[in-house]
């Protein structure tokens, strides 16, 4: 049998003998009566399944579609346009998931809480799939976190501080902080670092929030076990008030906080009236911080005790808490409500109390000129 050597192009021209691919490495050699297939190409998306979707947003009632994915339809489409220059560029194995379908999956499993095989099942994909679109949509989501998560600038202070003085009437107040603990199943090498003083494994989010419970930074990086003044320390927050000094405004937080020359902390043992009623406005004001975690946890189960842990990595943890801080600016910033399916609770969302820790007395004067100019 005659045999010859020629290139790929050539080859699906000829006639009559079996020819051989001059192609580096092509083991491919058949009669020319069968059309050529280069391998690698054609052969790998041969047998690729198209992909058919199970949810229709547009055939769903508005009330439905909050309850399910904690935000309305027009807030999901918006939000999906966003996004779907990253959810459509090429990866190794296509998935032929349009876009939305991937948005709808990600906002499923945060709002619920459920296990990737439970979502991916009601969403029409398997798990494994599931989890490369998570992954996709997490990474195409904080790409845009700057747009959501935004500290008070400059000229949005006068507002920020009438907002604050309205809820307990203490001046020049322009944003609450604290942390709360997001369950997870730590790392085995870790797994002591992760423990937190609620003998829970976890990440020690720490967030700031105006008087709206609009999240203006997030910091979800530290394990567990660090207090909250070492996560205060080390992030971006001091910089920030460093360059607001002379503005004289402060940040309200608790007594497990040290008392800096711009942050406002409760009086542990008050003596006078003053004092007292210090604490009383304090505690007002203060107070929207743990309802902004209340709503956050409830709007997104995925983040609750209630959902269960989250079995990723610290670093995905910590880009789940983000992801779901940005959508819940989104959802307040296009006035979506929150909707619970009806319970013993009647859809009220209870404050999520955090336990105070004892800090150190260290500057004591900016508090003590707020008592006497405002509370005798």
């Amino acid at each position: 049998m005659l045999e010859t050597a020629v290139p790929c192009s050539a080859v699906l021209e000829m006639k009559g003998p079996v020819q051989q691919c001059l192609r580096p490495r092509c083991p491919v050699q058949r009669c020319l009566r069968r059309r050529h297939r280069p391998l690698g190409h054609a052969r790998r998306w041969r047998n690729l399944p198209v992909y058919r979707p199970l949810v229709d947003l547009s055939t769903m009632e508005e009330r439905h579609v909050i309850l399910t994915y904690r935000l309305d339809r027009a807030t999901i489409q918006e939000l999906c346009a966003q996004l779907e220059p990253d959810l459509m560029s090429p990866i190794r194995q296509p998935t032929r998931i349009p876009p939305l379908v991937q948005v709808l999956s990600v906002l499923h499993f945060f709002a619920s809480g459920s296990f990737q095989t439970t979502v991916a099942i009601s969403s029409g994909m398997s798990q494994p799939m599931f989890s490369k679109v998570l992954s996709r949509v997490l990474s195409a989501l904080l790409k845009h976190m700057r747009s959501y998560i935004i500290f008070p600038e400059l000229g949005d202070l006068p507002t920020v501080k009438g907002d604050f003085y309205a809820l307990g009437h203490i001046p020049n107040i322009i944003s609450a902080i604290d942390g709360t603990y997001v369950a997870l199943v730590p790392p085995s090498r870790s797994e002591q670092v992760y423990r937190s003083r609620k003998s829970y494994h976890s990440m020690n989010v720490q967030m700031v929030c105006l008087a709206d419970q609009y999240i203006s930074h997030v910091n979800a990086k530290f394990p567990g076990s660090v207090h909250d003044a070492y996560i205060l320390r080390n992030s971006s927050i001091p910089y920030v008030m460093g360059q607001l000094q002379r503005q004289r405004v402060w940040l309200l937080v608790d007594s497990g906080y040290p008392n800096l020359s711009w942050l406002l902390t409760p009086v542990r043992n008050p003596r006078t009236r003053a004092e007292e009623r210090y604490n009383e406005a304090h505690g007002r004001t203060r107070r929207v911080i743990e309802r902004t975690f209340g709503l956050l946890k409830a709007r997104f189960r995925c983040l609750h005790m209630t959902g269960g842990s989250l079995m990723y990595s610290p670093k995905k943890v910590c880009q789940i808490i983000v992801a779901c801080c940005m959508l819940h600016n989104l959802a307040l910033r296009r006035q979506v409500p929150f909707l619970q399916e009806d319970g013993p609770d009647g859809g009220v969302v209870e404050p999520v109390e955090s336990e105070e820790e004892e800090g150190e007395e260290d500057d004591m004067e900016n508090r003590n000129t707020v008592i006497q100019q405002y509370f005798q």
